[in-house]
């Protein structure tokens, strides 16, 4: 609201004009002409250029614009170009995380434990090598761990032997049968052992696995290495006498002994 001067003229006694009106001057008077000052209040706003009306206040007044709604949203149009559209993040989708996998998570996956065997036939003669030999190889397993289907790999990497008379050796391998190496009978080999009296001894033998394991994406390797403990065999060493014989071993390979 804000009031403004009105100054009107009338030019003829009697007339009354709409400015007159607004001001409460059409009275009666007998003269040629008539000038009323004075002011009047205004409803609404100041005036200004918005389509919609919303100018701030101050200022001059002007008479209010017809609303144009299609004004209004071309204009509005025009000011988004000052806002930056909000861009939402993609969507990502967590898939649920696996618990790191240990050797004991995968304990229902073990190789069996290896029997170890003294040649030959698991007999022995004091103070001569017995050949022993450890039958492990790469196991495969296939099931499933934390709901999820898989494979594990067990590779023995490490043969611990204890021999039953207090000696024990590691090697890297399990051991070959004296044939398989092309090697006569009580010959030294890498995992044989020479017993120094008679009797019966309990060797077993302990293999040291590694382990991998595929989720269906490749071959991870498990920190750290499985163990499993054989069972004892007994192995039987016995003496050996000199005895005077007609043909040396030479002359007759097959002799015992020989």
């Amino acid at each position: 609201m804000s009031t403004i001067p009105v100054t009107a003229e009338i030019a003829q006694a009697g007339e009354c004009n709409a400015a007159v009106s607004w001001v409460g001057g059409c009275a009666a008077n007998s003269g040629t002409s008539v000038t009323i000052e004075g002011t009047r209040e205004t409803p609404g706003s100041d005036g200004g250029d918005s389509p919609c009306g919303d100018d701030a206040e101050g200022g001059p007044w002007y008479p209010p614009k017809e609303f144009n709604l299609d004004s209004c949203i071309t204009d509005w149009d025009s000011y988004n170009r000052c806002f930056r559209a909000r861009e939402d993040a993609e969507e990502v989708t967590e898939e649920p995380a696996i618990p790191a996998i240990t050797l004991t998570d995968l304990a229902q996956f073990a190789p069996e434990p290896v029997v170890t065997v003294g040649e030959p036939d698991n007999l022995g003669v004091a103070g001569m090598p017995t050949n022993f030999v450890a039958a492990a190889s790469v196991h495969t397993r296939t099931g499933a761990l934390f709901g999820l289907p898989l494979t594990v790999r067990f590779t023995p990497v490490g043969f611990d032997f204890r021999y039953g008379d207090g000696d024990a050796a590691s090697s890297a391998t399990g051991g070959q049968t004296w044939a398989a190496l092309g090697q006569a009978s009580f010959t030294p080999t890498a995992t044989s052992h020479t017993y120094r009296e008679r009797g019966t001894y309990e060797a077993g033998v302990t293999v040291r696995y590694t382990a991998e394991v595929d989720l269906g994406v490749g071959w991870f390797p498990v920190a750290g290495q499985l163990t499993i403990d054989g069972p004892t065999q007994q192995i039987r060493i016995f003496e050996a006498h000199t005895a005077l014989v007609a043909r040396t071993c030479a002359e007759q390979p097959a002799a015992p002994g020989c």
